[in-house]
């Protein structure tokens, strides 16, 4: 049997949780993104995003407000201790501002999004990216949305209202000819304000298993010229959720 000791050491091993602080390796969005919900489990967000900074005197402080101005000093310390880790020497040297959490995060920040005329030429070209955006022939359904998040999450990183409505209008508006009946089917079957992109791809990632089955591009061509009623509707069903 295990002595006191060693199950002592065991129960602090099994209360150490190792925290993986995430590196910056050039994607600045990624990067923002998995550091500041790092921050933000540990509590440590709130002096990051609204700054914190050591009065020059403490007279006349209550001792609550002395205990409230030593716990927020001190997240900000963890907090720039954390970004310091984050961040190579090489970066570190080019930051300017370092002496708070904020300030050595807004530096950041800047350097890699620029000011506000070079972030709007950045989504001006993701904007043209994302309208000349369509599906190749003999690509797949999951690669074609893969590229088509990409450009929409980026276009979302830079401030851009992206709804889920304009990806799905987009991505059946600029499908290969194979997919005309199934979009018609789509439509009919199911309000587009209404279909999730998800459910979109998981229902067209089916019918493309199906083509596939079934002979694979020009069965679906077939049925795309003679799949239609007299009234031009289509005669399968969504299944997307």
């Amino acid at each position: 049997m295990a002595s006191e000791r060693d199950l002592r050491k065991m129960g602090s091993k099994a209360n150490f949780v190792s925290t993986s602080i995430p590196k910056f390796d050039g994607d600045y969005d990624h990067w923002s993104m998995v550091t500041e919900n790092l921050l933000r489990s540990k509590e440590y967000w709130v002096v990051v995003e609204s700054g914190y900074s050591q009065p020059m005197s403490m007279d006349g402080m209550t001792p609550t407000q002395k205990q409230n101005l030593e716990e927020m000093n001190l997240k900000d310390l963890k907090a720039k201790n954390y970004l310091f880790q984050s961040l190579d020497k090489s970066i570190l040297k080019t930051i300017t501002q370092k002496e708070t959490s904020k300030q050595l995060w807004d530096s950041k920040k800047m350097k890699c999004q620029g000011n506000v005329r070079v972030k709007r030429a950045q989504l001006n070209c993701l904007r043209r990216d994302f309208e000349v955006l369509a599906m190749k022939k003999g690509e797949s359904i999951n690669d074609y949305f893969g590229r088509v998040m990409t450009v929409a999450n980026d276009m979302r990183n830079y401030g851009e209202d992206v709804s889920d409505v304009k990806i799905v209008e987009k991505i059946l508006r600029t499908l290969t000819d194979k997919w005309n009946y199934i979009i018609c089917s789509i439509e009919e079957a199911k309000d587009i304000d209404q279909v999730p992109v998800d459910a979109l791809q998981s229902s067209l990632f089916i019918h493309e298993q199906k083509f596939k089955g079934d002979g694979g591009e020009e069965h679906a061509l077939k049925v795309t010229h003679e799949g239609y009623d007299g009234r031009g509707r289509g005669k399968v069903a969504f299944r997307g959720g």
